[in-house]
């Protein structure tokens, strides 16, 4: 399996992240853009993305989006309590890439709204999500990252 992890941020890497390949593109407060490249275990009988890696990109995208924190080093976390999708069409191409913004919420829950785009640019499925930030995370500049890098 390629090693992805050079392009995760360390705040936000995990063994999840590593193995599903997750790519960071852009971050920012209350916007990032995930890329997944679609490799043989993320395809599902028929070829195609399978629903689940399009779910968890999803869900992904639109946590981190309301994850970045103003501190080099320092992490924000959060656990999602509701996650709503919509697929629109089977993604084509190599890449399936998610943009999520952060649309509403206040310091314990946040609100994201996600798209999920195909190399064509074509909308494969979009939905909305409900976050709720750990105890500590709820200002920009979160805590410091526990040695291990993980959350």
């Amino acid at each position: 399996m390629p090693d992805h992890t050079k392009t995760i941020d360390p705040r936000i890497t995990s063994p999840f992240h590593e193995h599903t390949g997750f790519e960071m593109l852009e971050w920012r407060e209350n916007f990032v853009r995930l890329r997944i490249p679609l490799q043989p275990q993320h395809l599902n009988r028929h070829g195609i993305a399978h629903g689940g890696v399009i779910l968890a990109l999803l869900d992904e995208a639109g946590g981190i989006a309301g994850n970045w924190c103003s501190v080099p080093g320092n992490v924000r976390n959060s656990v999602t309590v509701d996650l709503t999708a919509h697929f629109v069409t089977r993604a084509v191409g190599l890449r399936v890439t998610a943009t999520a913004r952060v649309i509403g919420g206040g310091r314990s829950l946040f609100f994201a709204s996600t798209e999920i785009h195909d190399d064509r640019g074509t909308l494969v499925a979009f939905g909305s999500s409900t976050h709720r930030r750990d105890r500590d995370s709820g200002h920009l500049e979160g805590t410091p990252l526990k040695k291990d890098g993980h959350d």
